[in-house]
């Protein structure tokens, strides 16, 4: 069963390890490569269920179709970097937990649960045999569910660490042959689909952009852009060496008098240490971390359709979708812009 996608001139097929097809848009069905993508156009998506463990991305297939593009990219290399960021086990956990089809379940039972908590405080009353007080606790059970669900829906619109940023790795290869990559999730009867896409983006001129513009804000408002770019850390578990003299002396303080003979392990004692995504640096290489980092974010709201409307010209041609540049200085560095309106 065949479905368009959200992304214009693309068509995608249901089945797992399925390929995107990047078409002409002269006629329906035409399965030709378009020579020259535009920026912002989807290539290529792989399918996997989520549902089980044994599944995996077709890396091989997904090699050959790049080299059909003409994109030659060193295959184990990126290979190893999805896997490593998509593909373990405590990843695919993580996204299953974040999934379209739990949040679903999860509203049902929040909605059942607020309508029996509600229902039950209104019996109390002397109004709670009516039919209408029915009425009501239904009414007000729907809308704070949707209040809710609201809320994570907003949620999933900003940078997620656990995965977005965990695709920067091969988004910084791949960015170099006009790629960029982004996963979501899709629901598929009872299956949970992870979906990796593959869009062509060449940020030469959102690289040169965004430069300058941190180059200006570097001028005028110092403290503004590096507490926007302070929000931007991850929490990292490093384990504490001690010197190695410290470490002698107290090993000779703390042995036993008689020995067991036993070598106990110790666990190595650790820390946690605040890890900062974009260091201070020239603007260029600031620019380039940005681009990066945000890349996998962007192809997500990009292929679901969340990314706000742009009413001036960006880098991506014949399109109301903001470039990427726009989208890191309106969501990180805080600058209203007029060609950005809400949905």
């Amino acid at each position: 069963m065949a479905h368009k996608s959200q992304a214009g001139g693309v068509e995608t097929n249901r089945s797992l390890s399925s390929i995107l097809y990047c078409k002409s848009d002269l006629k329906e069905g035409s399965l030709q490569w378009v020579k020259e993508p535009l920026n912002g156009q989807v290539l290529m998506v792989l399918n996997m269920d989520n549902n089980c463990s044994a599944t995996t991305f077709d890396m091989h297939l997904c090699a050959e179709k790049l080299k059909s593009v003409g994109v030659q990219v060193a295959t184990d290399q990126w290979r190893r970097l999805i896997q490593d960021a998509v593909l373990k086990p405590e990843v695919r956990r993580y996204m299953f937990y974040n999934s379209r089809a739990l949040q679903i379940a999860i509203a049902m039972v929040f909605y059942m649960s607020v309508w029996t908590n509600i229902y039950s405080t209104v019996q109390l009353c002397s109004f709670g045999r009516y039919w209408e007080a029915s009425v009501l606790v239904t009414l007000a059970a729907i809308a704070v569910t949707v209040v809710v669900i609201l809320v994570i829906d907003r949620r999933q619109r900003t940078l997620n660490m656990n995965t977005d940023v965990r695709l920067a790795a091969v988004n910084e290869i791949l960015i170099k042959h006009g790629l960029i990559l982004g996963i979501t999730d899709a629901l598929d009867g009872p299956h949970n689909i992870l979906q990796l896409w593959f869009v062509h983006f060449s940020l030469e001129r959102c690289l040169q952009s965004l430069s300058a513009h941190i180059a200006d804000l570097q001028r005028t408002q110092e403290s503004g852009l590096r507490h926007s770019l302070d929000q931007l850390c991850v929490m990292m578990e490093v384990v504490v060496r001690p010197n190695p003299g410290t470490e002698e002396e107290a090993s000779r303080e703390d042995s036993p008098l008689l020995s067991s003979g036993a070598n106990l392990n110790k666990e190595p004692v650790k820390c946690n240490e605040l890890l900062r995504l974009v260091p201070r640096g020239p603007s260029e290489v600031m620019a380039q971390q940005l681009l990066v980092i945000f890349s996998g974010c962007y192809v997500r709201l990009l292929v679901t359709g969340q990314l706000p409307r742009a009413v001036a010209g960006g880098h991506v041609e014949h399109s109301s979708t903001p470039c990427l540049c726009q989208f890191i200085r309106t969501t990180v560095l805080n600058t209203h812009w007029s060609w950005l309106m809400g949905r």
